[in-house]
């Protein structure tokens, strides 16, 4: 996906869920935002595996 085709969008979430994101984003080496749009892929490739 090319930067300029991605889609800003509002995410309502948790102050602790936040936290927990951010602190997992830092180990990983990745922005916040970064750590999310990973984690929606992985969840969408193990969607996909199950419903083959």
């Amino acid at each position: 996906m090319v930067e300029k085709d991605k889609k800003a969008f509002v995410l309502r979430i948790s102050p602790a869920l936040l936290k927990e994101i951010k602190t997992w984003a830092g180990y990983e080496f990745r922005s916040t935002n970064g750590q999310i749009e990973f984690l929606l892929n992985q969840a969408i490739k193990s969607r996909k595996k199950i419903k083959n």
